[in-house]
């Protein structure tokens, strides 16, 4: 993998940990040599993971919509930071240069890039892998909820299965070098699911 997305927040959080855990796994991409891709700002989580991957030499590459930039939280010493058009801009050109999405605890906006890059993958737009960087047990209850959509059956167990989860960046980044997306006839599935439900 050369460049690997983490979608983080603007927050720092309430817990110490989230903020080093966005330092260890920006130094921990930088070790690795892989670049990191993310949000482009300088502050939260976002700004502590693009400053730790910078002071251990890694390659950084911020992407930001203009109106962001314009409130003055863009990461401006970074040597490729890309101010886009809008928010779904941002988040193509973050696909486009990605080969793996890993979501730190965040919020609202961190859940939206997250499932939006997992459910490219499960309708085959892509097949990169897609991660939950689980600090603190943060993404338990999330998973949870993932395992009821399951038994719902409004998630099929393979797509679950999909969402890479760990609370150390070293056995995630090994996680995704494992990763083989699933090979499923969703089509078939739904029609399936509505026969049965006749």
């Amino acid at each position: 993998m050369k460049r690997i997305c983490v979608f983080c927040g603007s927050s720092p959080g309430v817990r110490p940990e989230y903020v080093e855990a966005a330092r260890q796994l920006g130094r921990t991409l930088a070790s690795k040599g892989i670049g990191l891709v993310y949000g482009g700002a300088k502050v939260g989580t976002m700004g502590q993971l693009a400053s730790a991957a910078l002071a251990a030499g890694g390659e950084v590459t911020g992407v930001i919509p203009e109106q962001l930039a314009a409130k003055e939280v863009a990461f401006t010493e970074l040597a490729d930071l890309q101010v886009v058009g809008s928010m779904h801009a941002r988040k193509a050109r973050m696909v486009e240069l990605s080969d793996g999405f890993i979501a730190l605890p965040g919020g609202l906006g961190t859940f939206e890039e997250f499932f939006e890059a997992l459910t490219w993958a499960q309708l085959g737009l892509h097949h990169k892998p897609c991660g939950l960087l689980n600090v603190c047990g943060y993404y338990d209850k999330l998973m949870a909820f993932l395992d009821h959509a399951v038994a719902q059956q409004f998630v099929k167990a393979e797509y679950r299965a999909m969402a890479l989860v760990d609370e150390d960046p070293e056995r995630l980044l090994e996680k995704f070098a494992a990763y083989r997306p699933p090979e499923i006839d969703k089509a078939a599935w739904i029609l399936q699911l509505n026969e049965q439900s006749l």
